[in-house]
């Protein structure tokens, strides 16, 4: 009878989640981890940390403000990956202490502290948490920071762009005869047998293909960008049919990083945005991701 209680109660937990289903693909991708209890008002919830032997620098203005080789990276259910700096290693003459705190079930109260350099001043731009809760890893003498208001991240001497690498994501860009058309408002908007498949760990197929297989003269250059972790910094082209015009759908790399080289110059729709797409024939089913609602 007792053991029947305890089967309700963890049932009862896992139906009173306050996890957010459309952030589930941010976080380790491991659906092992679900069945593990390291918060146990949240099973399946887990946040552990592992070392980076990486040289990792984070800029504001002209000035390094944290240079280390002893970063640790902190994975955590439902957030994309996060570099925590020794306080050695962080130029503390520049921390001011903020009043500004935040409350996280899972790691407890922040600390944020703004930055002045003598030069720039950014406030609210790092977060500490002195006092973890219980299941959080040790991070008390470790600090974070608030991506977008740095001017610059370094891994070794390459530039990254929005957040921490995730080392169990991979991309693999593979050349491909199969053929890709792309169908939008009706019309056929790309044929292709020369296209690069690229598959990244949690992430639809994308099917990147040489602007010529396109109907080019629908596009028009947009002043859009975005960036990527693991593959650079885009561009993007409006398409317009005789229906509508589709703003920033679909995009390419100009130079991306060394890992998607072989991505350079092709372009991809937004496969969620397109009527449909096919591969060899056979219409691909669409997932749907944070493009679906129109955030790219």
């Amino acid at each position: 009878m007792v053991a029947r209680k305890a089967l309700a109660a963890n049932d009862e937990k896992r139906t009173t989640t306050i996890r957010k289903p459309h952030l589930r693909g941010r976080g380790p991708h491991f659906p092992l981890l679900d069945h593990i209890v390291q918060y146990e008002f949240e099973p399946g919830y887990v946040a552990f940390t592992m070392p980076s032997p990486k040289r990792l620098r984070v800029q504001v203005g002209p000035m390094i403000v944290a240079d280390t080789t002893r970063a640790l990276v902190f994975h955590e259910s439902d957030h994309l990956p996060v570099y925590y700096f020794p306080m050695s290693d962080v130029r503390e003459e520049f921390l001011l202490p903020s009043r500004t705190t935040t409350e996280d079930p899972f790691k407890g109260t922040a600390t944020h502290y703004s930055l002045n350099t003598g030069i720039t001043l950014v406030e609210d731009a790092a977060w500490r948490y002195l006092d973890p809760v219980k299941g959080c890893p040790p991070i008390a003498d470790y600090i974070s920071f608030y991506w977008p208001k740095m001017t610059h991240w370094w891994e070794e001497d390459e530039e990254i762009f929005v957040h921490a690498r995730d080392p169990f994501r991979r991309v693999d860009c593979l050349p491909s005869s199969r053929r890709v058309q792309v169908i939008l408002d009706g019309e056929q908007v790309a044929d292709s047998r020369r296209g690069v498949f690229l598959f990244e760990t949690g992430h639809p197929v994308r099917h990147y293909l040489p602007i010529s297989d396109t109907r080019l003269d629908m596009f028009s250059p947009s002043r859009y960008i975005s960036r990527c972790p693991y593959k650079g910094i885009s561009n993007y082209y409006h398409v317009t049919t005789p229906k509508k015009r589709h703003e920033n759908l679909v995009w390419y790399y100009p130079e991306p990083v060394h890992e998607a080289e072989r991505i350079k110059g092709l372009v991809c729709f937004h496969h969620e945005l397109v009527d449909k797409m096919l591969v060899d024939g056979v219409e691909i089913p669409k997932e749907a991701t944070a493009a679906s609602d129109g955030y790219f």
